[in-house]
C-alpha cells in the first residue's frame, strides 16, 4: 500500500503499516484511529423487536414536535401554574376599577366575574340565625375559576400518567419443555466486521461447527452447512462475515464457529477492533425483529490504549440467546440475542513489537471465534398488567377535585373572616345593578305613560294651530277634524317629564274668550262667572314617584300606575266641566250680540 503521511512505520525496508490502534483508510489514504462514538452502555444497542409506542402518521400530526413538549407531567403542571397566576392577577387588578353607577366597563367585568361563582355560592360568610342562600360574589367567582383551572391542569397530568403508565410489563420465567422450544421458528443473521485494512482474500474460511462444551462428552463436530450459510463481503472498514440461519432449530446450548485471517503479500493479517450485529425475526410476524449491535476494541470495556490484534490466540466474541414468548402480542415467539463478553486474543500496543511481528512469519494470523450460548432451560414470558382500574381512576379524580376545592375554599374563608368588605360585596353590586335597571324601566314607563295619557290629549298639546271663529264658538283645528285626526304628532320623547305642569285646554280657551269679550265691551265681572270656571285654575300637580329604599318593587310600580290613572281621570273631569262652561259662555255671548243687533 502507499505510505500515508503520519501515524505509520516501515517494515521490511520498503513496506508501510499503521501504528497500533490505527488502520489504513483507503478513502483518503491515511491511517485513522478506530474510535467508538459511545461510552459504556452506549457502545451496544439492544432491541426487543416489540414497540409499545403509539404511531401517529407524520403527514397528519408532527408527532415528534408534539412529543418533544410533552415528555413529562411537568409541562402540564407549568402550564396550569401560568394560567392560574394570570387569572388571579387579572381579578386582582380588575378590583381597582370603580363601580360607578353601574354603566362603566369595570362594573360589567366585575359583575360577570361574580356570575362565575359556581363553586362557593352557598359557602359565603353567614351571620348567626341566617338562612343559607345563594350569594354570588366577585371573590367567589375568582376563586371558583381558579379552582377549576387547577383541577383541569391536574386532571390533564393524571390522564398523561394513566396513558403513559396504564400498564406494566411482567416478565415471568417458566421451565422449558421440548415442544415449547420446537415452536420457535426464527430466521437469524450474524454479521461480524473485522476493522482492518484486510479483505476477504485474507480469510481462511471455516468448515466445521462445534456443539456442546469442548473436551466434554456432549461435544460434537458438524459441518457448518448443516446450521448456517457462510459468506464474506468487503466493506470500507474491513471484511464482514455473515452467518445466516433460516428457520433455526437450536439443538444445543453451546455453538462455536471459528475463522482466521492470514498474511498475504503486502497485506498482513492485523485488526484493530470488531463490529457486530445479530438479528432474529419471527417467520410468522416479520415486522418484529430483535437485535443486538455494538463495537469492540481492546476488550469489552472502553480503554484509551490503542492495540492491534495479531497472533495465534483467538479473539472470542460471546453471545447469549434466550427464547421469549410475548403473550400480549398474540403469543409472539422471538429469540432475543444479547452480547455477553469479549475475550481479546494476541495483540500489540508497541510499534516496535508490532514491527517485529510483521517481519516474522510466526504471528501472521488473526483468529476469531464466535461463541453462542443458547439459554434453553427456561423461557421468558412477557405479558401486560393494568396498573389502574376504573375505581382507582375515579378515586384519584375525586381526590384531585376535593384538593382543588378545599384549597380555594380555605382562602375564601380566610379572606371573608379577616376583611369585612368581602362579606357583603354582592349586596353592593346587586344594589347598583338593581338601581340602574329600575331607572331604565322607570324611564321607559314614563315615556309610555306620557305618550299615552300625557301629551297628545288635545290638539293644543300637539302643536296644531287653532283658528278662533268670530262667533266665539268651540275652537276647531285648522283643516277640519279629519286633517287633525290624520296629522302626525310631533312629540319629543326625551323632553317628557312628569314634574312639568301641563296646561289644560280650559286655560287657553278662557283666555281667548275673555279677550273677545273685552274687545266687544261685554266683559263680565268676576262675580258673574261660574265658580266651576274659577276652579279649573286650581289643578293639582301630578303625583310624585314613591320609592322605599334603593330598590323598587312591583307593588310600588303598580301603586304609582294607579295614582297616575286617578290623576288622569281627575284631569278628564276638569276638562269636561271646562268645556261645558265654555259652551255656556259662548252661547250667552252669541245671544247678547243678537239682541244688540235687533235693537
Amino acid at each position: 500500500m502507499q505510505c500515508p503521511n503520519t501515524n505509520f512505520f516501515r517494515y521490511n525496508t520498503t513496506l508501510c503499516f499503521c501504528n497500533p490502534g490505527y488502520f489504513y483508510n483507503t478513502t483518503d489514504a491515511s491511517c485513522s484511529p478506530f474510535t467508538i462514538s459511545g461510552t459504556g452502555a452506549e457502545e451496544f444497542k439492544v432491541g426487543s423487536g416489540v414497540d409499545y409506542s403509539i404511531n401517529i402518521p407524520a403527514n397528519i400530526f408532527a408527532f415528534d414536535t408534539i412529543k418533544k413538549f410533552t415528555q413529562s407531567q411537568a409541562v402540564f403542571l407549568e402550564a396550569t401554574v401560568v394560567l392560574l397566576v394570570s387569572w388571579l392577577l387579572f381579578c386582582f387588578f380588575v378590583r381597582f376599577g370603580k363601580l360607578g353607577d353601574g354603566t362603566t366597563q369595570w362594573f360589567r367585568i366585575r359583575w360577570w366575574i361574580s356570575r362565575l361563582d359556581v363553586s362557593f355560592s352557598t359557602r359565603h360568610w353567614l351571620d348567626d340565625q341566617k338562612v343559607v342562600k345563594k350569594r354570588k360574589t366577585e371573590l367567589g367567582g375568582a376563586f371558583s375559576i381558579g379552582s377549576w383551572v387547577l383541577f383541569i391542569g391536574l386532571f390533564a397530568a393524571l390522564l398523561y400518567q394513566v396513558i403513559s403508565m396504564r400498564t406494566i410489563e411482567i416478565h415471568s420465567v417458566i421451565a422449558t419443555n421440548a415442544p415449547d422450544l420446537a415452536a420457535f421458528h426464527n430466521d437469524m443473521e450474524f454479521n461480524i466486521t473485522t476493522i482492518s485494512s484486510m479483505s476477504c482474500s485474507n480469510l481462511k474460511g471455516p468448515g466445521t461447527l462445534v456443539t456442546g462444551n469442548p473436551a466434554f462428552i456432549d461435544s460434537r463436530i458438524l459441518p457448518l452447512s448443516t446450521f448456517v450459510n457462510f459468506s464474506c463481503q468487503n466493506t470500507t472498514k474491513g471484511p464482514t462475515i455473515t452467518l445466516k440461519c433460516y428457520d433455526c432449530q437450536l439443538f444445543s446450548d453451546s455453538l462455536y464457529i471459528s475463522w482466521q485471517f492470514v498474511d498475504l503479500p503486502n497485506v498482513p493479517a492485523a485488526a484493530v477492533g470488531f463490529e457486530f450485529k445479530l438479528t432474529a425475526r419471527d417467520r410468522q410476524h416479520t415486522k418484529h425483529m430483535s437485535y443486538v449491535s455494538g463495537s469492540l476494541k481492546n476488550g469489552s470495556t472502553n480503554s484509551a490504549k490503542f492495540v492491534t490484534y495479531r497472533g495465534r490466540d483467538p479473539n472470542i466474541l460471546q453471545f447469549n440467546l434466550f427464547p421469549r414468548i410475548y403473550r400480549n402480542k398474540h403469543d409472539l415467539r422471538l429469540i432475543q440475542p444479547l452480547f455477553h463478553d469479549f475475550l481479546p486474543g494476541s495483540s500489540f500496543s508497541d510499534a516496535n513489537q508490532l514491527q517485529a511481528s510483521l517481519q516474522g512469519s510466526n504471528d501472521g494470523f488473526v483468529n476469531t471465534t464466535f461463541h453462542v450460548n443458547f439459554l434453553s432451560s427456561y423461557i421468558v414470558q412477557v405479558d401486560n398488567q393494568s396498573t389502574l382500574g376504573p375505581v382507582g381512576f375515579l378515586a384519584d379524580l375525586g381526590g384531585l377535585y376535593c384538593v382543588c376545592i378545599g384549597i380555594f375554599f380555605y382562602l375564601l374563608v380566610q379572606f371573608e373572616y379577616r376583611f369585612k368588605r368581602f362579606r357583603h360585596e354582592d349586596v353592593v353590586m346587586r344594589s347598583i345593578r338593581s338601581r340602574r335597571k329600575a331607572q331604565e324601566r322607570w324611564n321607559k314607563l314614563r315615556k309610555y305613560v306620557s305618550f299615552t295619557w300625557g301629551r297628545g290629549i288635545s290638539a293644543f298639546e300637539d302643536g296644531v294651530s287653532v283658528d278662533m271663529p268670530s262667533c266665539n264658538c268651540f275652537p276647531v283645528p285648522k283643516g277640519g277634524p279629519s286633517s287633525a285626526f290624520h296629522q302626525k304628532k310631533q312629540i319629543r320623547m326625551d323632553t317628557i317629564s312628569f314634574n312639568n305642569k301641563v296646561s289644560t285646554p280650559s286655560d287657553t280657551v278662557l283666555r281667548d274668550v275673555n279677550y273677545q269679550e273685552e274687545h266687544n265691551g261685554n266683559l263680565k265681572s268676576s262675580s258673574d262667572v261660574d265658580p266651576q270656571v274659577m276652579a279649573t285654575d286650581d289643578i293639582p300637580l301630578p303625583p310624585s314617584l314613591e320609592m322605599n329604599g334603593i330598590e323598587i318593587s312591583i307593588p310600588e310600580i303598580q301603586k304609582n300606575l294607579e295614582n297616575l290613572y286617578e290623576y288622569n281621570m281627575m284631569l278628564r273631569e276638569k276638562l269636561v266641566s271646562t268645556r261645558s262652561t265654555i259652551h255656556a259662555l259662548t252661547s250667552n255671548s252669541s245671544a247678547s250680540s243678537s239682541d244688540q243687533k235687533h235693537q
